[in-house]
C-alpha cells in the first residue's frame, strides 16, 4: 500500500483548524483509504452511507451524532443531503468535543449543502488519484493513470480492464445514485467525444451538433462530468492588451488512463503513436502541476492569432508561465515570447518528460517533469 503522506498531513490540518472537513474527489481515488489512515491514529466512528445499515441509523441523525466524541467520519455523504443540516449545530458547540470528516464524489450536491448550511465552519480538501511525488514512475502514472487499482494493476492489460469496468459502474450505477437520469450510453458518447476534444478549448455548438443536442445539453453534460471529478474547465486569463483573446475554457480529462481507455489506447506503443498524444502529455502534466501547486489562480491564455500559454499562475504577487512539451530537447518558441512580454511573466518553464533542465531565454527553462516539485517558490 502507498502511504499518502503529503495527503494525510493536509487532512490533519484541515481538522485541526476547523469543526467540519470536507474531503472530496472522484469515486475510488483513495478517499476512504486515506481518512482509514487517519482514523488509525485517533477515537473514530464511521458512517458508510453506501451501506444500509448505516443510512438506518442516521435516519435520525442529531440522535446518533450528537453523544460522540473525537472524529466521526461520514462517507459518501451526498446520499444524505439532510446531514448538512444537522452538523451546523453540531460543529458549533462550545469546546468541539467531535470533529467531522465528510467524503463526497459529487462537488454540485457536497458544496451546495456546505455552502448553505457549513459556511464558516468546514475546511475543503480535494485528492485525485496518485501523483508523482507519492509513486514516481511517471511513464505507468501518465498510460494507467492515478486510480489506486489502476496503477497498481499486475500488468496493463489488469489496469485496462479496471480502468473498462470503472466507466462502466459509473455510468450504469453511480451517476444515477446521484439523481443524475441521463442515459448511461449517451453521457459515454458524450465522454467518449470529450477525449477526442482533450486539451482544446470548449466549443458547446460543436459538440451538441454531433451528439444531435442543443447546447445548454452539451453542457449540462460537462457539468455532469466537472462535478463529478471526471473532467476539468481550465479557465482563460483575459488582459488589456487590446488583442482577440480567447474566452472560452480548455477542457480536460482529469485522469490519463481513463482518456486512454475512452480513445482505445492500451499500451505504451500504441499511445506513442496516437494522435493525441501531446494532448495527453499536456493533460498529464497540467494535472502534476496543479496537484503541487494548488488550483486557485490557475488559468490558460491564448489569442486567436495563435499565441497561447498552457497554464498561467498567479502565486505570491508574480506570473508565471508553463507549456508542456512532449518532444524531447524542446526550445524556445515564438509563441512563448509573446505570452512573456504580454503577461509580463517573472519566470517560465517548459515541462517535458526527460532528464536534462536547461535554460532556453533568460527567464525560461526546459524542466523534466520529474524535478517540477523543485519550484519551491511555488508551492503553497
Amino acid at each position: 500500500m502507498i502511504v499518502r503522506r503529503a495527503a494525510l498531513r493536509h487532512l490533519k490540518q484541515i481538522l485541526e483548524e476547523n469543526p467540519v472537513g470536507a474531503l472530496l474527489g472522484p469515486r475510488q481515488c483513495g478517499k476512504t483509504t486515506l481518512a482509514r489512515e487517519l482514523a488509525m491514529e485517533c477515537s473514530a466512528h464511521w458512517f458508510d452511507l453506501e451501506r444500509a445499515d448505516d443510512r438506518a441509523a442516521l435516519a435520525q441523525p442529531e440522535l446518533t451524532l450528537r453523544p460522540l466524541q473525537g472524529l466521526v467520519v461520514i462517507d459518501e455523504v451526498q446520499r444524505l443531503p439532510a446531514l448538512f443540516q444537522t452538523l451546523r449545530p453540531l460543529a458549533d458547540r462550545q469546546g468541539a468535543p467531535a470533529r467531522f470528516l465528510i467524503l463526497g464524489s459529487a462537488s454540485p450536491s457536497i458544496v451546495k449543502g456546505v455552502s448553505e448550511s457549513l459556511a464558516g465552519r468546514v475546511g475543503f480538501m480535494d485528492l485525485g488519484g496518485f501523483h508523482l511525488e507519492e509513486v514516481d514512475v511517471a511513464e505507468d502514472l501518465w498510460l494507467r493513470g492515478g486510480f489506486p487499482r489502476s496503477f497498481l494493476a499486475a500488468n496493463d492489460r489488469a489496469s485496462q480492464r479496471w480502468r473498462t469496468d470503472f466507466i462502466r459502474t459509473l455510468l450504469e450505477q453511480d451517476l444515477p445514485q446521484l439523481g443524475i437520469r441521463t442515459a448511461a450510453e449517451t453521457l459515454r458518447r458524450f465522454w467518449t467525444m470529450l477525449a477526442h476534444y482533450h486539451g482544446q478549448v470548449w466549443n458547446a455548438a460543436e459538440l451538441a451538433r454531433a451528439l444531435s443536442a442543443s447546447e445548454p445539453t452539451a453542457r449540462h453534460y460537462l457539468d455532469i462530468l466537472c462535478g463529478t471529478y471526471l473532467a476539468r474547465r481550465l479557465q482563460p486569463w483575459h488582459t488589456n492588451l487590446g488583442k482577440r483573446e480567447l474566452k472560452a475554457p480548455k477542457v480536460y480529462l482529469r485522469d490519463s488512463g481513463l482518456l486512454h481507455t475512452l480513445l482505445g489506447i492500451n499500451n505504451r506503443q500504441a499511445l506513442m503513436s496516437h494522435p493525441k498524444l501531446g494532448a495527453s502529455w499536456e493533460g498529464f502534466a497540467l494535472e502534476q502541476a496543479l496537484s503541487l501547486f494548488g488550483q486557485e489562480d490557475a488559468y490558460f491564455w491564448g489569442t486567436h492569432n495563435g499565441a497561447e500559454l498552457d497554464l498561467l499562475l498567479f502565486r505570491n504577487g508574480k506570473a508565471w508561465g508553463f507549456e508542456f512539451k512532449v518532444g524531447d530537447g524542446p526550445r524556445m518558441t515564438k509563441s512563448l515570447q509573446i505570452a512573456l512580454d504580454d503577461l509580463q511573466l517573472d519566470r517560465a518553464w517548459i515541462i517535458y518528460p526527460g532528464d536534462k533542465r536547461y535554460p532556453v531565454h533568460e527567464r525560461v527553462e526546459a524542466l523534466p517533469l520529474k524535478l517540477l516539485s523543485g519550484l519551491s517558490e511555488l508551492l503553497p
